[in-house]
């Protein structure tokens, strides 16, 4: 298997990466709908995320937050 991080990357810059990569997973098995490109638009953006994921699904902006929390955590992903 070949390593797809950056040499130039430090430890903890390649552990937020894949923990991003991670997260992004996770946020598109919930929300289907939503593309890489989506996600990766709002990184490290939270408010504007939930805003996005609001917009695309008409859910409500708690039960996104929550969620999304949800999800962070089980990724130990920060924003």
């Amino acid at each position: 298997m070949q390593n797809t991080q950056s040499p130039t990357m430090s430890p903890t810059e390649q552990k937020i990466s894949g923990n991003w990569k991670q997260f992004t997973g996770k946020i598109k098995e919930t929300w289907g709908e939503l593309t890489n490109d989506d996600l990766d638009r709002y990184e490290g953006q939270k408010a504007q995320l939930e805003g996005y994921i609001q917009e695309r699904t008409g859910e409500s902006r708690e039960k996104i937050r929550e969620k999304i929390d949800e999800i962070a955590e089980s990724v130990k992903a920060r924003f």
